[in-house]
């Protein structure tokens, strides 16, 4: 077969939108030709893709090859199409056959020597792909991120060869699962410490049972600080869907949550010199900011006074819609920010 139809995903904000590696190969001077609007790290992934293909033992085809990488209006970034468009490229040649290659779905860079590297936003993808009740291959490393997905055919491989073998039936990958558990987090501030300041406990419950927003004030010394660090030792613990939202947000930025704070509300407390951008988040490729990253946990502002207008002026639309919208070309990325306000004046 000369064209091939593998599928992946692409990053999306906390989507994960399906992409198709169309592979073509035809008579012709040989070359490597890639559209559907990829970026600088996607066109450079053919020389990756050619040196792990070659030192994996494949052959890399002397002839004509069209990568297209479908839709064409969505911005494909970074390395984890790697994977997908080497396996297209082994199918096209006929290296590679299987009758169920249309039910795979598959995401990682690859390094020269064909071993499978990790990419961001591994979770928002697996838990597309469960949806569709597909198959995933991905790389070791993302293998504790994306069983949060709870997604039933996860393959994680280290090498391209692995994977190859698994789909011709030369050798097998066992699937991966992980059992969530409710882990408590020892290494939280527990209210339980303080002992005497009534008034200023009795205000945090309240705000703990009802995520209610809360502002501290009052002179400096007097305790303010440590007790909204305690905030989160008695919040409830998140539940599995709520936990899988936040996992994902922070699947984003590539820094997955540790499993014992998995369950635990996030707190988050940016310096009084943040920006506004580095409160709503953004740049050429949309990252969540801190208000994304306090997602069903706590934002906590010390000195309030001392952040600026335009910094404070962001927090009304996300307060009011618990979600953050961004404008990028000809798409909107959304970033959920359902968040409790913790302030100290």
């Amino acid at each position: 077969m000369s064209l091939s139809i593998i599928n992946t995903r692409a990053q999306f904000g906390v989507d994960a939108p399906k992409v198709t590696v169309e592979t073509h190969i035809s008579n012709g001077l040989p070359s490597l030709t890639m559209v559907g609007l990829p970026e600088m790290a996607v066109r450079e992934s053919k020389e990756r893709v050619r040196s792990a293909l070659i030192n994996s033992g494949f052959d890399f085809p002397t002839r004509r090859v069209t990568i297209n990488l479908a839709p064409a209006d969505i911005p494909k970034q970074g390395g984890r199409y790697d994977l997908a468009i080497a396996i297209g490229i082994l199918v096209a040649t006929g290296q590679l056959q299987s009758d169920a290659i249309q039910d795979y779905e598959f995401i990682g860079e690859l390094a020269l020597t064909g071993e499978l590297r990790p990419v961001t936003g591994i979770l928002p993808s697996a838990i597309a792909c469960e949806k569709q009740n597909n198959t995933l291959f991905i790389a070791t490393e993302n293998s504790a991120e994306a069983t949060l997905s709870n997604c039933e055919n996860l393959f994680a491989a280290t090498h391209l060869n692995e994977i190859c073998q698994h789909i011709t039936g030369q050798g097998q990958i066992a699937p991966i699962h992980f059992d969530r558990l409710d882990i408590p987090d020892s290494l939280l501030p527990d209210l339980d410490e303080v002992k005497g300041q009534a008034q200023a406990r009795r205000a945090l419950e309240v705000a703990a049972a009802g995520r209610h927003n809360l502002l501290f004030y009052g002179p400096p010394g007097t305790g303010k600080s440590m007790l909204a660090a305690r905030l989160p030792s008695i919040l409830p613990s998140l539940s599995n869907d709520e936990a899988v939202e936040v996992a994902s947000v922070y699947s984003l930025t590539g820094t997955a949550r540790e499993a014992k704070k998995l369950f635990s509300a996030p707190f988050r407390a940016p310096h009084h010199t943040a920006s506004s951008v580095a409160l709503v988040g953004g740049g050429s490729h949309p990252s969540p900011g801190e208000i994304s990253l306090a997602h069903h946990g706590v934002l906590f502002l010390d000195e309030l006074p001392e952040y600026g207008r335009a910094v404070l002026e962001v927090l009304r639309e996300p307060i009011e819609s618990g979600e953050i919208r961004i404008s990028r070309a000809n798409a909107t990325i959304n970033f959920p920010a359902r968040f409790q306000l913790l302030a100290i004046s």
